[in-house]
């Protein structure tokens, strides 16, 4: 376990800005990771996972410490069901592929999420009909101050719409998740009108769970923006949920609003419809701007400063309130 001084971050955050660490660490192990918590020298310690889910507007003083902890095997298996472990510094997408190779069903929806595992169930992410709540059993995690191991149930976890309980409270780190996945008979989940749309265009009537994943990552970067190309992180903002008197409010202002029912009383709208709506789609001040194909996406061309981007989210915020009296609230940790 080495530690380094005047760290640049620019190549551990998707979307690329070069910040610098005071000081920096990898942990690879549970028992580094402990070490690296009770270094008494460090009153500031920040944890970085994959980095994807993030906007760096400054540097960053103290200790940051990177989770890069491998790892997934499966554990019990059943008739329909088996159990499978992966640890935090797993690369999501990576997880996705393992588990299809396998023959394990359940997660392929959620095909090329960037990011790692442990920041999966903080965000509770999910796309195209599913979210991780929807296949997770529990997780494990370890108290910062204590450095104690608790294993959160599902329940526990209190997830709700790209949230949970380790997003509201960051007394704990997620060192390990165990989804319960399908061996046998899958749930073919082609609910999404997009996947649905590719299936029929490749005459797949009966699709596998490699063919939902396939499609999933076709429409990805059909949509996306690669981070490695230009960065990004993914979506910026959540989709925002409105009450059933607001939607109605809406669609007398706004006859061609899109909107997807929750329940009888919540309804979500898609933001990236709202933002291109108030004009933001495709602008472009100099390093940085609002994707040309997904409002949705901010960028970084080349070399803009979190702070700049951070400004234009603001904005987007308040043009949003403004036209739809709606508050737009930001999907990624900005620190």
């Amino acid at each position: 376990m080495e530690i380094q001084t005047n760290f640049s971050l620019k190549k551990y955050n998707s979307f690329n800005i070069n910040a610098i660490a005071e000081n920096y660490v990898s942990v690879k192990s549970i028992e580094d990771l402990t070490k690296a918590l009770n270094l008494k020298e460090y009153k500031e310690k920040y944890i970085l996972g994959g980095g994807s889910n993030i906007l760096i507007t400054k540097d960053i003083k103290g200790l940051v410490i990177h989770i890069n902890i491998n790892g997934i095997h499966q554990q019990n298996k059943t008739n329909n069901i088996t159990e499978v472990v992966a640890y935090a510094g797993e690369n999501w997408h990576s997880l996705v592929l393992w588990c299809l190779k396998e023959g394990l069903g359940g997660i392929e929806n959620l095909s090329l999420i960037p990011g790692s595992v442990g920041a999966a169930p903080i965000q509770n992410i999910g796309a195209y009909g599913i979210e991780l709540k929807d296949v997770l059993i529990s997780c494990d995690a370890i108290n910062k101050e204590t450095g104690k191991i608790k294993t959160f149930n599902n329940k526990d976890c209190q997830f709700e719409y790209r949230s949970s309980i380790f997003k509201k409270n960051d007394d704990y780190i997620v060192i390990s998740i165990k989804l319960k996945l399908t061996n046998k008979k899958h749930n073919i989940n082609i609910s999404y009108k997009g996947i649905q749309e590719k299936l029929n265009a490749l005459n797949i009537k009966q699709p596998t769970i490699d063919d939902i994943s396939n499609a999933v990552i076709s429409i990805r970067n059909e949509k996306l923006p690669d981070p490695k190309k230009i960065g990004n992180t993914g979506s910026f903002f959540k989709n925002p949920i409105v009450s059933k008197d607001k939607i109605e409010e809406l669609k007398s202002n706004f006859d061609s609003i899109p909107f997807y029912t929750i329940d009888k009383n919540n309804y979500k709208i898609p933001a990236a419809w709202l933002i291109e709506k108030a004009g933001f789609k495709a602008k472009n001040y100099g390093d940085y701007g609002v994707h040309k194909d997904q409002a949705l996406v901010l960028v970084n061309y080349k070399s803009a400063r979190g702070s700049d981007i951070l400004k234009l989210s603001i904005s987007i915020q308040k043009a949003i309130k403004l036209i739809f009296n709606i508050d737009l609230e930001a999907e990624v940790n900005i620190i």
